[in-house]
């Protein structure tokens, strides 16, 4: 029997320093559309578009951990993507997110 060995491959998609404390910022990289948050000085990233509207996450409204959607106010938890208040109620994409040496890595 045969194990595998998935590897996590992590891209470098920030300056830690380019999300303000309390912020949201869109960055588009890799393919991916991603909305990195600072709640609390912890670096938090989800995918940029909403499941419901597909409002642009980035142009919401961050209040603590929930980023609340500009187009119909549906909200999301940023820590797990979990859809918080309708008319949302798909979750989105989150992903593992790291800090090293300045700059902002997450797991595509």
């Amino acid at each position: 029997m045969s194990s595998m060995t998935t590897t996590a491959e992590w891209i470098d998609i920030a300056a830690a320093d380019a999300v303000p404390a309390g912020d949201v910022i869109g960055v588009e990289t890799a393919g991916l559309d991603i909305a990195l948050f600072n709640v609390d000085g912890t670096i938090h990233a989800t995918d940029n578009r909403c499941t419901h509207g597909d409002g642009r996450l980035c142009d919401g409204f961050l209040e603590g951990h929930e980023i609340e959607c500009p187009l119909h106010q549906g909200k999301f938890d940023v820590r797990s993507g979990k859809a918080t208040y309708a008319p949302a109620d798909k979750p989105i994409r989150s992903y593992p997110v790291k800090v090293k040496d300045g700059r902002i890595w997450l797991v595509k």
